[in-house]
């Protein structure tokens, strides 16, 4: 689950780390009062949509020569002529897509005097297990960029679990980042705090990029992107109110409902498989022969009657779906059970378009007759290779 800027600030400040003075607005009419509740004399008007790149970004209702997400303002008035241009209309960003995504709030923050932009992050290292600062001195930029054109200026910090952060951790990342005076003081209370907040609430991801020393030598931490993990979100029922559903995908937060794996995406072919790795390689050979998928969806090991039912739905709901492809490799889910569910489903809502099912696995004798005796006008399929070649042929000649 991603939260907003303003609301990744709140939670850091909550565990003692150094953030500038903000105010969350919904509509222009507040942005006055809020600007006014701030020192001063410098604001920043922030877009608050999921997704980076806002102050390079674009609002499609305003031309190519506007101001992007991010705007420095000078007076209050700045504020609210910002905040009246920026708010309803729909900012595209590299990470939003051509189809951008429209701002409902934004962030009003007090401006900052800035020496030095640095970059730090916290994630989850697969490779050794453990919690790992991800630190450079090229903040403010994509860390991507960096990665790729100076991979040495990017230093990896790992955490023993046991031991939390330690002074030996705090002098590397300090180091890495070049930090002396008020700011290494600082940095000895921040990184224990970024850490805390992360293990405490189940974080997937903390960035803060950038992390500012300000002109006074002192540490602030001016962005900050949070995600946490799902599947510890039963842990944390005080977070489940940051949640946005505006900022989601309708069909990816029907599929929740479900605890259904579902990602939409920009293709044309729906794909309902069992398994992340069978998915991978449908969506694949998908692409292989031509086509693309509109979405990944993995209904399970034991998905039941109605989840694949509901599976089916969420798919069929999507416009841009021109074909579906079932591709069930039956192991602990039964072939018979995704038969009845694809069933269920059609008399529901109906088949508009091609269906391509491959069976295989646990009771596939039975799934099969189901679908054959269904009277459904399905295209059974031998194999996955099979699978993939004929819904591809099945929707280039219906289009």
């Amino acid at each position: 689950m991603n939260i907003h800027e303003h609301q990744a600030k709140e939670l850091l400040k909550s565990y003692g780390a150094p953030v500038a003075a903000g105010v969350a607005i919904f509509s222009a009419d507040e942005a006055e009062a809020a600007a006014k509740s701030l020192p001063g004399p410098l604001y920043v008007v922030k877009s608050q949509i999921h997704a980076g790149g806002r102050g390079k970004g674009k609002f499609k209702e305003l031309g190519p020569d506007a101001k992007g997400g991010v705007r420095l303002a000078k007076t209050i008035d700045d504020v609210v002529a910002f905040s009246k241009e920026m708010l309803g209309n729909t900012l595209v960003t590299k990470q939003t897509g051509d189809a951008g995504k429209q701002v409902n709030r934004l962030y009003i923050e007090d401006g900052a005097d800035i020496a030095r932009e640095l970059y730090t992050s916290l994630l989850v290292d697969r490779g050794t297990g453990r919690v790992s600062f991800v630190v450079s001195t090229e903040g403010g930029m994509d860390i991507e960029a960096v990665a790729e054109h100076t991979p040495e200026k990017i230093i990896t910090v790992d955490i023993d679990p046991t031991a939390g952060v330690t002074d030996a951790d705090v002098a590397k990342i300090v180091s890495a980042l070049e930090l002396d005076g008020d700011a290494k003081v600082d940095a000895a209370k921040l990184f224990p705090i970024l850490y805390k907040a992360f293990t405490d609430t189940d974080m997937s991801l903390l960035e803060v990029n950038p992390l500012i020393v300000m002109t006074d030598g002192h540490l602030r931490v001016l962005d900050a992107k949070v995600s946490f993990d799902n599947n510890a979100a039963f842990r944390h029922e005080e977070l489940k109110a940051l949640r946005d559903l505006s900022e989601e995908d309708a069909k990816e937060i029907e599929a929740s409902k479900f605890d259904l794996a579902y990602v939409a995406l920009d293709g044309n072919i729906g794909c309902m498989v069992n398994g992340a790795g069978l998915a991978m390689s449908t969506m694949d050979i998908i692409k292989l022969y031509g086509a693309e998928p509109a979405n990944f969806l993995d209904v399970g090991g034991g998905a039941s009657k109605e989840k694949v039912t509901a599976a089916f739905k969420i798919i069929t709901a999507d416009p841009a779906v021109k074909g579906i492809l079932v591709n069930i490799f039956g192991g602990i889910m039964r072939c018979d059970v995704i038969a009845e569910g694809v069933i269920a489903a059609v008399k529901e809502v109906g088949l508009e378009v091609p269906l391509v099912v491959r069976l295989e696995g646990t009771n596939v004798k039975e799934g099969k007759a189901i679908l054959d005796q269904s009277g459904l006008n399905v295209i059974s399929a031998d194999d996955l290779d099979d699978a993939a070649q004929k819904i591809v042929a099945a929707v280039k000649s219906a289009a």
